[in-house]
């Protein structure tokens, strides 16, 4: 389930819950995140979620990477984004 709420400031906050496990849940929100205006800070309030899957875990990152900020992130999603961040940076 995803619910959206616009603040002030240019803000755009989508607020997620449930789990982020299949392909078509990872393509929603990279649509989902595509209309938006350039310029707006986008926030992913992760408070709600409750299963990611590894392609879920490397979405997050990118969103990372692209100046998404990722809000109450439960602990155990951030050390997975943490290691595979890791992971790639020795790679890279």
């Amino acid at each position: 389930m995803l619910r959206t709420r616009r603040t002030g400031n240019d803000r755009v906050l989508f607020k997620l819950s449930g789990r982020i496990e299949t392909r078509e849940d990872i393509e929603q929100l990279q649509q989902l995140l595509a209309v938006e205006t350039s310029g707006q800070q986008l926030i992913l309030d992760l408070r709600d979620v409750t299963l990611v899957n590894q392609d879920a875990v490397k979405f997050l990152c990118r969103c990372e990477a692209d100046g998404i900020q990722l809000e109450n992130c439960p602990l155990h999603v951030r050390r997975w984004i943490d290691q595979v961040k890791d992971r790639t940076g020795r790679r890279g």
